[in-house]
């Protein structure tokens, strides 16, 4: 079992940046990757970045691209997520997951084994 939780949300202006971090207990974290969802209200969850377990592979959803940075230290259990140049339409509620697997399938949620409680980003225009 891994429980995670998200911490960094809030509210921000346009263009402003934030930082996301999810810590994770139980079970080794290095064996995990990591993403990073979001989901506005009446629209389907959508993948914005994962993280391999080594922290050398990054891959990133079309919105993210060029703004968002994600990481991961796995001496601190922790991934993050750097947003930079936020927009409105960037505002949801942000969710880190963990898989036990690398590579194909991190933009699929149903890939995932554990999800955090989500925290909210509000970017005002």
């Amino acid at each position: 079992q891994v429980q995670l939780v998200e911490t960094g949300g809030g509210l921000v202006q346009a263009g402003g940046s934030l930082r996301l971090s999810c810590a994770a207990s139980g079970r080794t974290f290095s064996s995990y990757a990591m993403g990073w969802f979001r989901q506005a209200p009446g629209k389907e969850r959508e993948s914005v970045a994962a993280v391999s377990r080594n922290g050398v592979g990054t891959y990133y959803g079309d919105s993210a691209k060029g703004r968002f940075t994600i990481s991961r230290d796995n001496a601190k259990n922790t991934v993050y997520l750097q947003m930079n140049s936020l927009k409105p339409e960037d505002t949801a509620v942000y969710y880190c997951a963990a898989r036990a697997r690398d590579g194909v399938g991190w933009r699929d949620p149903k890939n995932y084994d554990y999800w955090g409680q989500g925290t909210q980003i509000t970017v005002s225009a």
